[in-house]
């Protein structure tokens, strides 16, 4: 298939609101492949590489070469190229990946550049999300969408769910069961802005107890183990066993055959409490001197029995007699809205997110984010300056998208904390391009500077310690709630008062 049909397809369903037209496009494209396409077509319908890691990013596609009139790149041969570039290492490298780099897109032409600059910066954002995919191989390989679903969630892939569909129908799907050792993707949670509101949504209809898990700041890990063999994997499915010895002797330990477990591995201070996000996080991108310890909310599978269609509250039973109470999540099970806020409230005071609530009826949805389990966080706001701005892509293209955030430094200036696209509206975007424009001191590659002046309330979970930015930490999941007129750039939020409103990070 050659790589313009699939750039024709991610263009249509970027132009388009419509789930049911996206779909319709995406199916389309699924139904014209070979079969030994299908996987590669999948991933690149959602506009992703096969190659986690290819070593390119926006500097490396910034200039580019002239592109070609007519399209001949084939979507393998593409895969091969970005194949080549990603296992490029050693003196002169980095002139092969460039040249690499070069021929790649000098056989493309001017949309197919477009895209593969998109796609090796991660800036596709054409709505071709995972259940999208995933309904357009229901329709294009004839099965049931529910068994196509079911099979990407257990099977950890919608890849590996579309290539099944392909070539063996239901039959081939049916296969893709939860199997100990490989992993599943992560039951996830919704969101409501207090505990009142999370109850009921948990709850449902019918009312009643519900669980509140404490909602721990650490690593999300799904532990399998068979035998004495144990994988741990990340919420992306990450494997990073060598990481955590720690949590695989814990595991080692249990007195059983096989089991698959979800949790949190967590580094704890000397009185017990959470230390920085990024000190536990650290452990899984190297070895680090910190310790991290596991806590487990959720059992799927224990000797031989799976459990991901069991009721909430059989599942925890089994947990509770596995798992001593120190390496359980701390847990409230209660009708009584008041027990519950103070559960909640508990959790904050001693250094947690908050909780996540869940409903004691329901099964273990792998992969889906639904009601039957629902977070709820202290939101905090933070006043900030618009520093600069970057050029966005896809839907986003000829828009100023990414905004850098900076505090006011009480020594002068303004100090860089972080970037986000998160929360923008089209009537914001179109806004903001137009205000920031008219706000231009001058240009870097895709980076717009602009005059210090407009203020923005951003959203944040947390902060984390950075040696990226020179006040030596950074936002954590930042999101626009709206633009502040009403401020001044000197009336926003210090360096000092962001520090202040959370817990400092650990030296």
């Amino acid at each position: 298939m050659l790589l313009a049909r699939v750039v024709e397809t991610s263009a249509t369903v970027a132009a388009t609101r419509s789930r049911k037209a996206k779909v319709v496009a995406l199916a389309a494209l699924l139904s014209e492949c070979a079969p030994e396409e299908v996987a590669l077509v999948t991933l690149y319908a959602s506009g992703t590489l096969r190659q986690r890691r290819t070593g390119l990013g926006w500097r490396s596609v910034a200039t580019l070469p002239p592109a070609t009139d007519a399209p001949t790149l084939t979507v393998a041969a593409v895969d091969a190229a970005f194949d080549a570039v990603a296992t490029m290492a050693g003196p002169g490298s980095q002139a092969a990946r460039a040249a690499a780099v070069s021929a790649l897109f000098g056989s493309a032409t001017d949309t197919e550049q477009t895209w593969l600059r998109g796609v090796v910066t991660g800036e596709v954002r054409q709505g071709a999300l995972d259940a999208l995919v995933q309904e357009a191989v229901a329709s294009a390989a004839d099965v049931p969408l529910p068994e196509v679903r079911r099979a990407a969630m257990l099977s950890g892939s919608t890849v590996t769910a579309a290539t099944a569909a392909f070539t063996g129908g239901s039959a081939a799907l049916a296969e893709l069961g939860l199997t100990v050792g490989r992993a599943v993707l992560p039951m996830l949670a919704s969101s409501a802005p207090t505990v009142a509101e999370g109850v009921a949504k948990a709850a449902g209809g019918a009312g009643g107890a519900v669980a509140l898990d404490t909602k721990l700041d650490g690593i999300r890990v799904q532990v399998h183990r068979r035998g004495e063999d144990v994988s741990i994997s990340t919420r992306s499915l990450d494997d990073i066993t060598a990481r955590l010895p720690e949590v695989v002797e814990f595991v080692r330990a249990l007195p059983l055959t096989s089991v698959v477990l979800d949790g949190e591995a967590l580094a704890l201070d000397e009185q017990g409490r959470p230390r920085a996000f990024q000190e536990t996080a650290s452990r899984t991108a190297q070895s680090t001197g910190v310790t991290v310890t596991p806590f487990f909310f959720d059992i799927l599978h224990l000797d031989g029995a799976d459990l991901l269609d069991r009721a909430l509250h059989e599942r925890l039973a089994v947990l509770d007699a596995l798992i001593p109470e120190g390496n359980r999540v701390p847990r409230l099970v209660t009708a009584d809205l008041e027990a519950a806020d103070s559960f909640a409230a508990s959790a904050v005071a001693s250094g947690h997110e908050g909780v996540v609530v869940k409903n004691l009826g329901a099964p273990y949805d792998a992969g889906r984010r639904g009601a039957a389990w629902v977070k709820v966080k202290p939101v905090h706001t933070l006043d900030l300056v618009v520093l600069a701005v970057e050029w966005g892509s896809g839907r986003r293209s000829g828009l100023l998208s990414n905004i850098h955030l900076g505090a006011v430094d009480p020594a002068g200036g303004f100090v860089m904390l972080g970037k986000t696209f998160k929360g923008m509206t089209d009537e914001m975007l179109a806004w903001q391009t137009e205000r920031f424009l008219a706000l231009e001191t001058g240009r870097t590659s895709h980076v717009v500077h602009v005059r210090p002046e407009q203020v923005v309330e951003i959203a944040v979970d947390g902060l984390q310690r950075s040696s990226r930015y020179p006040g030596g930490i950074a936002l954590r999941f930042a999101r626009v709630v709206r633009y502040r007129d009403d401020k001044a750039a000197a009336d926003a939020d210090t360096l000092d008062g962001v520090r202040s409103m959370f817990a400092p990070p650990t030296p």
